[in-house]
């Protein structure tokens, strides 16, 4: 009986269990690829697990480096998200960024900020540009 209840509480890496169903989810972001080559999928895991476990589900793809023609890729499984949406998912803020940069979600308050302080940024550049040649 006690070994019973032992591997009742385990969980296999698969992520699921008794309380598979009850546990709170997120889909976050787990970063793989080398030191200096960063590449993300977007799972979805057990909130209170560690970033690294096993994932339930992966969802998409984002890599942050930009290729030749300056852009980074994301790629989206719309539907499953969804689904994990409605199954009450925790979205984290970087991947509420990139939904929202999509159009699949309203745009992150972040992006906005992160936007005006890159034109602030310019613009205080170029006033120094400009009171350095004249």
């Amino acid at each position: 009986m006690r070994a019973y209840r032992l591997l009742k509480k385990l969980m296999p890496s698969s992520g699921g269990g008794d309380d598979f169903e009850k546990a709170k989810k997120s889909i976050r972001l787990a970063r793989y690829g080398c030191t200096n080559r960063p590449f993300y999928h977007i799972v979805v895991v057990l909130q209170r697990r560690d970033c690294r476990a096993h994932p339930i589900e992966q969802l998409g793809t984002y890599d942050p480096m930009e290729n030749h023609n300056g852009e980074k890729l994301v790629s989206f499984n719309l539907e499953r998200i969804k689904y994990w949406m409605a199954k009450k998912a925790r979205v984290t803020n970087p991947v509420a960024e990139l939904l929202g940069l999509s159009g699949f979600l309203p745009i992150h308050p972040h992006t906005y900020m992160t936007a005006w302080r890159n034109r602030q940024k310019i613009k205080t550049e170029s006033e120094q540009s400009e009171t350095a040649t004249n």
